[in-house]
């Protein structure tokens, strides 16, 4: 059987704050750099990028479409070999957000919707079209329950799939500490059974969720949320099943042993990880939150809490719990952080993505560099600090200043200053 890197949750060049290379071309291309089989579009509600993905993408296996040939064709030719043979498929997803009022409060939750084919999307867009306004943004804000989306989720067709995004987030999510809820019961009352997966967010890992009984019994996701191409990937799932959309959705449907498991961030490299006040440049643990009664030494206003303090509010077990049996957990960092690092030079800078390009020309996809080529490999190919330095990705030797109130955490690779510049500088001379 084969495994499949899937990653669902995304956004097109129509949502705010994203890259003007989102567009179909882009996906196909960086999907085939990153080493992902799988990939949502993001944004089929807004009327342009619906129409754009009716005219480049065709039908394939059951549920799942790719990109017509006479595009295709012209992108692989701008690709190194070592890269051109990835397979890349798109299902249609969107994000919504769904912000109203419930139980005398304020809610805003992310909810994301995979269906198997633009005929049902067209049925999920004309319901949402008499609500409100889907053509202002690639993830429309609508004023309705969220209960009452999973509905016209579960109406569009058997094989859609609802998954509550990124659930810990503060400001919009279901767990979330600003606007959300306590409990999937709470937020989606009698039909709360029908919530069959969450999403983590990169905030959060697996294990930080299966703190919760109630989420030992769905599916755990993960996927990028990606704003630009360049970020798909940052999480991902790994899905054993034959190549069609009713399996591979079925597994996360099912958690059966189709779903293997998820490629994660370093849950402290998310920028809502720890509390803190981004302005006022202050960050903590829960534990220093409780002592300072959650308000900022700063500048005396409330601080913003974290996942890593949320997921204790609620949690049943402590923070050391794991399950007895659980799905694969995999964490990675992402090649050009890497290579920044060890450059000591920005993550945008020409010289990263130059080193990065001729890494993947050399190596192949981005995953099966983090994930599976032996280290033996990479440096026989020259790359032989970056061996070291993935070497030490994957045993967790790593150190994270943690991130908070919407600012990433920062990654170190090295124990200090002078470790890291001899890499990059040894680096720089190949």
């Amino acid at each position: 059987m084969q495994r499949h890197i899937v990653d669902l949750h995304i956004h097109s060049h129509y949502s705010r704050a994203t890259s003007k290379h989102s567009n179909i071309e882009g996906l196909y291309y960086w999907s085939k750099i990153k080493g992902i089989h799988i990939v949502g579009t993001g944004d089929f509600t807004h009327p342009s990028w619906f129409a754009e993905m009716r005219e480049k993408l065709e039908a394939t296996e059951s549920g799942l479409y790719k990109l017509k040939d006479e595009i295709a064709q012209k992108i692989d030719k701008t690709l190194p070999q070592s890269v051109r043979e990835n397979p890349v498929r798109f299902v249609l997803t969107v994000e919504i957000s769904n912000i109203y009022s419930k139980k005398g409060k304020v809610r805003k939750l992310h909810n994301c919707i995979v269906v198997p084919s633009f005929e049902v999307a067209s049925y999920i867009n004309a319901q949402l079209d008499r609500i409100g306004n889907i053509k202002a943004d690639g993830r429309p804000i609508l004023g309705m329950d969220s209960k009452h989306l999973l509905e016209i989720t579960l109406q569009s067709h058997n094989d859609s799939l609802f998954f509550p995004a990124h659930i810990w987030t503060p400001w919009f999510a279901m767990f979330g500490s600003k606007s959300g809820f306590d409990s999937i019961a709470e937020a989606f009352e009698d039909m709360a059974p029908e919530i069959r997966a969450v999403e983590t967010g990169l905030s959060s890992d697996p294990f930080m969720n299966w703190r919760l009984d109630e989420l030992q019994n769905v599916t755990i996701v993960s996927n990028s949320d990606a704003h630009s191409p360049q970020k798909l990937g940052r999480e991902a799932n790994i899905i054993s099943s034959p190549l069609n959309y009713k399996d591979i959705i079925g597994a996360i449907k099912t958690n059966d042993e189709r779903m293997v498991g998820t490629i994660e961030f370093f849950p402290q490299e998310g920028k809502y990880h720890y509390d803190g006040h981004r302005l006022c440049g202050f960050s903590c643990a829960s534990e220093e939150t409780k002592k300072l009664n959650g308000i900022c030494p700063k500048c005396h206003k409330p601080l913003t809490v974290g996942v890593e303090y949320r997921v204790g509010e609620i949690a049943d077990h402590p923070e050391n719990y794991k399950p007895t049996k659980h799905k694969q957990v995999e964490y990675v960092i992402p090649l050009p952080e890497m290579i920044s690092e060890m450059m000591k030079v920005g993550v945008q800078s020409k010289k990263v993505q130059t080193e990065y390009e001729k890494v993947y020309t050399a190596l192949g996809d981005e995953f099966s560099i983090l994930r599976s080529l032996s280290l033996g490999k990479i440096r026989t190919a020259g790359f032989v600090e970056l061996a070291d330095v993935i070497e030490r990705m994957r045993k967790g030797d790593i150190y994270i200043e943690p991130g908070y109130d919407g600012v990433f955490g920062k990654i170190k690779l090295f124990k200090s200053d002078i470790e890291r510049k001899k890499l990059g500088n040894q680096m720089s001379l190949l």
